[in-house]
């Protein structure tokens, strides 16, 4: 085992994919010569080559077109979006093509491509910068949807990721770039829990709160300040955002009775409305309590000052246990409360 951050076990990910499969390229603004914007992929342009490694012209539709054409040509291109709010120029590309090739050509044609993008909050930039764009790609059918929420699991999910026929949008926390964590680089991918599988991050009895990408660290600092009180809170990381393992969140919440979904993602229409709806489905007689959401609000990503009232914290999730465990009135829609000023107009 050897400890990394999160960043360098993506950049090791990408180091042993581009060594394992010469078919392996990565794509992207600034990946090469400066390593990008967040030093992810330092080294590897002089290690691999210009030809492997290529910066790319400031064009997402460009980078991710050219791409679907390489894929179509044998490559399996990994393609870097700098930012998550940078992704809509491509969505086009995304959408009409990465996404439909493999159903409109019946099966003939395969999508090995993946698009990585650094993704939400916490690091005190402004729109464009730090947005939650998930919801929009799990609505996409023919997309595999994950996120990393540990240097572990970013290191082996990648390399999944790289190796899968389908089109996969990697999302990777950018706040937890830089936390450190235990890595198995010898990890055999045919050992490995397959990328679309949740896991439990920590078991308990009380409740249960389900999450993904870096509000899984929240959730568990607020079950380790919750066990202070006696509440025994399980944690789902759901690692992949489509396909959801529901069966891991199902067995959870059979168990607690009580579940909390979290994401700072916009509430409406979010990834946590479908969760709520599938436990609600399968759980219903399980549910002692209504479902609760922790989310972002439903207002353009605010600056930096004000970042800290928008992406659920410590507090807030201990609000939406408090409801399920009827500590605190559950009417009302508390967990998304606008952000300080905001009017109700201004958030639908």
């Amino acid at each position: 085992m050897t400890a990394l951050t999160l960043g360098a076990a993506i950049n090791a990910g990408l180091s042993k994919a581009l060594e394992t499969d010469e078919r392996v390229l990565l794509m992207g603004e600034d990946i090469g010569k400066l390593g990008g914007v967040f030093r992810v992929t330092d080294g590897l342009q002089q290690r691999f080559g210009a030809q492997r490694v290529v910066d790319t012209p400031l064009a997402e539709a460009g980078i991710v077109g050219t791409a679907v054409g390489l894929a179509l040509r044998g490559y399996r291109p990994v393609v870097e979006i700098q930012f998550d709010g940078f992704v809509y120029p491509a969505f086009d590309q995304i959408v009409c093509q990465v996404a439909k090739l493999h159903y409109r050509s019946n099966g003939r044609i395969r999508m090995p491509l993946v698009i990585r993008i650094p993704w939400a909050g916490g690091v005190g930039a402004a729109e464009h910068h730090s947005e939650s764009p998930e919801a929009y790609f799990v609505h996409t059918a023919g997309l595999r949807v994950v996120a990393a929420s540990n240097p572990q699991d970013a290191y082996v999910m990648l390399r999944q990721a790289v190796a899968s026929d389908d089109p996969v949008i990697f999302f990777e926390p950018k706040r937890l770039y830089h936390s450190r964590g235990e890595v198995d680089l010898d990890a055999d991918l045919a050992d490995a829990p397959p990328m679309h599988l949740a896991r439990v991050a920590r078991e308990g009895t009380d409740a249960t709160v389900v999450t993904y990408g870096a509000q899984v660290r929240t959730a568990l600092d607020a079950a380790l300040a919750a066990s202070d009180e006696g509440i025994s809170l399980e944690v789902i990381d759901l690692r992949s955002l489509s396909p959801i393992d529901m069966n891991t969140v199902a067995a959870s919440v059979r168990k607690t009775g009580r579940v909390v979904v979290t994401h700072e993602a916009a509430r409406e229409a979010g990834v946590g409305a479908e969760l709520v709806a599938s436990i609600t489905e399968q759980c219903f007689e399980y549910l002692e309590a209504p479902p609760q959401r922790v989310t972002g609000h439903d207002i353009p990503y605010p600056p930096s000052k004000l970042e800290k009232h928008h992406v659920p914290d410590l507090d807030r999730i201990l609000h939406g246990v408090d409801r399920v465990l009827d500590r605190v009135p559950a009417h009302g829609t508390g967990s998304s409360t606008p952000a300080a000023g905001a009017t109700e107009g201004s958030i639908r």
